[in-house]
């Protein structure tokens, strides 16, 4: 692969995952899922398995750093001792393209047993457990990865980073977060030193 291969490769799989963004359907999903995140009288609880596992996570830190008290469970980890992390009212953020990760599904299948609140899905495929089993679910629509497999989740998770994103900024505004709020609970790094410019008396 030559040099002028390698930069057409590289702007079509980037334009391929900003299509994927630009693709997704914003509908009324949205709302009802920034009502349950907002209003829940628990914590929020986030998880996935494997890449989308990793979104999750990143989805969880977030909302932390902006008001919203969340963590990341480990689906797998959930039934060897995780759920006891659970508790009545907790609503659950589940990311998963197919919908159908068995271990996904128990973790909310068992979250029922401890009383656990809403769940929020996040998926893509239309015939998956994921949906049965969640209060609100946000459609990633098809994705179509850019991968020369077509197996690589590249432009999926880039559409689940894009969701839970808007989600969490979204649901920063709706709180009303300012910047002293957010510099207590980010005062180190960059960002701590731009946020805590207002928490200076």
């Amino acid at each position: 692969m030559n040099s002028s291969d390698i930069k057409s490769r590289i702007k079509m799989i980037l334009d391929a995952e900003a299509a994927a963004i630009n693709a997704i359907k914003v509908d009324e999903s949205y709302e009802k899922a920034l009502d349950i995140l907002q209003n829940t009288p628990g914590k929020i609880i986030t998880t996935g398995m494997g890449k989308a596992g990793f979104i999750a996570h990143k989805f969880a830190a977030i909302l932390s750093s902006t008001a919203s008290p969340a963590f990341f469970i480990h689906p797998s980890e959930a039934a060897h001792g995780d759920l006891g992390m659970v508790a009545p009212g907790d609503c659950i953020v589940a990311f998963s393209t197919s919908g159908k990760t068995r271990e996904v599904l128990e973790f909310i299948e068992l979250s029922r047993h401890v009383d656990a609140g809403k769940v929020i899905g996040i998926t893509s495929h239309p015939d998956s457990g994921l949906r049965d089993l969640s209060d609100v679910i946000i459609d990633m629509g098809a994705v179509k990865e850019p991968c020369p497999l077509g197996l690589t989740p590249s432009a999926s998770m880039a559409v689940m980073a894009a969701v839970s994103d808007a989600l969490a900024l979204v649901l920063m505004e709706r709180k009303g977060v300012s910047r002293h709020e957010y510099g207590l609970r980010h005062h180190g790094g960059y960002l701590g030193k731009q946020a805590r410019t207002d928490n200076i008396e």
